[in-house]
């Protein structure tokens, strides 16, 4: 039984705090954690305008979000780790290979290789990220209940 997820992207402005925000309105198990740091983050930057324009059009206000940093102690907290490209998994087993086995892609049970990167692609790209999430969290939850 899982009870903390951690999603993770590179900069953590726009893909993992998307992701991190839709499974933790979606997820409703007691004492269930969600959080998201980046392999390279923007660290204490906000979400990218665009990611908050796409999630503010489903009622998920963003704005709160703070980018940080992936760490030891914060992998360590996790049960699972959810990331959206094969760069982010090689980079954590790495540079921390005790989450190795807790680390599976985004977009596992959809078939789908990566969520790509909307940063800088205009208000279509961060659509079609939203999307993609979307599709990604229902399918982890019909697995982690």
């Amino acid at each position: 039984m899982f009870s903390s997820i951690l999603i993770v992207c590179t900069g953590n402005i726009c893909r993992s705090p998307m992701g991190e925000y839709l499974l933790r309105e979606r997820w409703q198990a007691p004492g269930a954690r969600v959080a998201s740091a980046g392999v390279q983050a923007l660290i204490d930057w906000p979400a990218d305008e665009e990611a908050i324009k796409a999630m503010q059009a489903r009622g998920i206000d963003l704005s709160p979000h703070r980018a940080r940093q992936i760490s030891p102690e914060i992998s360590q907290d996790a049960d699972l780790i959810l990331v959206m490209e094969d760069f982010h998994r090689d980079w954590i087993h790495s540079r921390l290979p005790t989450a190795r086995g807790r680390v599976h892609g985004m977009g596992k049970w959809i078939d789908l290789p990566e969520v790509p990167d909307p940063y800088r692609r205009g208000p279509a790209a961060f659509e079609q990220a939203y999307d993609l999430l979307d599709r990604c969290v229902d399918s982890w939850l019909e697995r982690i209940g």
